[in-house]
């Protein structure tokens, strides 16, 4: 892959990138380091990504700079703890993903340190930035199956947009998925038949196969035929995507965070139990807490969630103080989605950069 330099533009703004040495470096770490040397999963070199960006942008916006205009000596410790604050504070990310972000910086920091020693400096820095103490079983965040119908109810499904959000809802609902297996999600991968399934890529590119209820393949169909009218149920498109300037872009983890923030803004009005801050993970928590309200066993949960030990699974078992042992048949969650009705239907310079330099 080449770089752009100063006079590969025409005079357009990416001609100005100011630290490219940094740039470079962010593309070598992403690009080779990581895959290459560390034999890394395109899982985990996505998470890195993430970080990476998601770190620059914040120093761009802190800064009131453009993305171009960041330097590596910006990313200081200040600049580094302002961006792990902000992702709890506005992101509503939990202490683990804030960690996690954290060591993925780190790790950047550590090759960047070693590839030039001046970079020492700023590598020193972060060890003053302490980890968030995370408590083991302190009780996991979930709604209620009514919380869960009233947002399933918010999105207008006389509009394009509306079918696709409240079918991404209900899917990411039904089986329990992490928001990236979401965003992974080709049209293939969801299985009809006497079983219908969905296939799942987790952590460490570990596959898993889930159960959809009855009423998630009806919205499923409903939804196949408006934004995959060919019907080609081996397509490997993605199942969910945006449409900018007539062209499909793969959904991101920030166009889902935005309508579920809007999504719960309106259905607290109908119903208090919705929480402030309706995440993604939320709808795997709530999901995981139903079944096992409704007397699934916690090793089968263990198996629908794609944990790998037990013990994450516990969690929902010290956060159910109800201990409600109905039978998995009688509900499994199917009156939260059997109530919803069928629908009735009658890139700019920055983004380029990003790109180049392997942070898209």
């Amino acid at each position: 892959m080449g770089f752009l330099k100063a006079d590969d533009t025409g005079g357009g703004t990416m001609g100005r990138i100011k630290d490219e040495a940094f740039f470079q470096m962010v593309h070598d770490y992403l690009k080779i380091y990581l895959p290459s040397q560390m034999c890394a999963s395109s899982n985990t070199v996505r998470a890195y990504r993430i970080a990476l960006d998601q770190l620059i942008g914040y120093a761009a916006s802190a800064n009131g700079i453009s993305i171009s205009e960041v330097t590596f000596n910006l990313l200081d410790s200040g600049t580094v703890s302002g961006y792990l604050d902000w992702l709890v504070a506005e992101k509503g990310c939990s202490a683990s993903t804030r960690n996690h972000r954290f060591a993925c910086i780190r790790s950047f920091f550590r090759y960047a340190a070693a590839t030039n020693p001046e970079n020492i400096i700023l590598q020193a820095g972060l060890d003053k930035i302490p980890r968030q103490k995370q408590e083991k079983f302190s009780g996991v965040d979930y709604m209620s199956e009514a919380a869960v119908k009233t947002l399933l109810e918010q999105p207008d499904t006389r509009t394009r947009r509306g079918i696709r959000d409240q079918f991404f809802m209900i899917l990411m609902y039904d089986s329990a998925a992490r928001i990236q297996e979401m965003l992974d999600l080709r049209v293939c991968d969801i299985r009809l038949g006497n079983t219908p399934t969905a296939i799942l890529k987790g952590k460490g590119s570990k596959i898993r196969s889930v159960p959809l209820m009855p009423e998630t393949i009806n919205h499923f169909q409903n939804y196949m035929k408006l934004f995959h009218p060919d019907g080609h149920m081996h397509s490997q498109q993605p199942l969910f995507y945006v449409e900018q300037c007539g062209a499909r872009h793969p959904m991101s983890d920030d166009n889902v965070r935005k309508f579920l923030r809007r999504y719960g803004t309106s259905a607290r009005e109908n119903c208090p139990e919705v929480p402030e801050n309706v995440h993604p993970h939320l709808w795997r928590h709530s999901r995981a807490m139903h079944l096992y309200q409704h007397g699934m066993a916690l090793s089968l949960i263990s198996q629908w969630l794609g944990h790998s030990n037990l013990e994450t699974t516990l969690v929902y078992a010290y956060a159910d103080t109800e201990q409600k042992r109905r039978a998995i048949e009688k509900s499994m969650g199917r009156d939260v989605i059997a109530g919803v009705d069928l629908p009735k239907y009658s890139v700019s310079d920055e983004e380029v950069l990003k790109k180049l330099y392997g942070l898209k």
